[in-house]
């Protein structure tokens, strides 16, 4: 099984050649497929990679899900109830299902999440050799699957962009999410380990 530093050598040697003709898709989007167990290891491994881009002349932007979902729940409009009803809210299974609904609505509601992304994507527009890394793909759970965010991006990809995807590869384009998800092949990507 190859390390995660052979996979990203891999991915990188595909970055430098470009897409070409592909089977799945004409966007250059590309996933670094890693065991959930490793997702420390790939926040660390970040800062390397971009040194190893840069030394060879590439550019190296990062999209954080995590910040970016943080960023969509602070500024919505009923941020103070949901703090407000915290303490007074018994936890059972269902409060969680209407909670995690009621905060699954606000991402997807007006595509707060694909627009936060897709600015990013524009802002890069015409940008050579600039690769767009997007990180803290975990945050998703229990909200959404990235691929759902790829498929409604098709044709808007301007630059490599880069999905450091927890989860399981299952055949050439299944991806399992977090391992814990069944398997996925509306993937339209290129997957490298996992």
């Amino acid at each position: 099984m190859a390390s995660l530093r052979d996979n990203f050598d891999q991915l990188f040697q595909r970055l430098r050649q470009g897409r070409g003709i592909s089977n799945t898709g004409d966007d250059p989007v590309y996933y670094l497929v890693f065991p959930p167990h490793e997702m420390l290891e790939v926040k660390r491994q970040i800062k390397e990679w971009e040194a190893k881009l840069k030394i060879q002349g590439w550019t190296m932007e990062t999209f954080s899900m995590a910040e970016a979902i943080h960023d969509i729940f602070q500024a919505n409009e009923f941020r103070d109830v949901w703090l407000t009803n915290e303490a007074d809210r018994s936890f059972d299974a269902e409060s969680l299902t209407t909670i995690k609904d009621t905060l699954s609505d606000v991402l997807l509601s007006g595509d707060a999440l694909l627009n936060k992304l897709l600015a990013k994507l524009e802002s890069l527009n015409g940008r050579a050799q600039t690769a767009l890394f997007v990180t803290d793909l975990e945050a998703l759970h229990p909200y959404l699957r990235v691929g759902s965010l790829e498929l409604k991006l098709q044709g808007k990809f301007c630059v490599p962009t880069v999905f450091l995807y927890p989860g399981i590869r299952d055949g050439k384009t299944t991806l399992r999410f977090l391992g814990i998800y069944p398997a996925d092949g509306n993937y339209r990507s290129v997957h490298f380990g996992g």
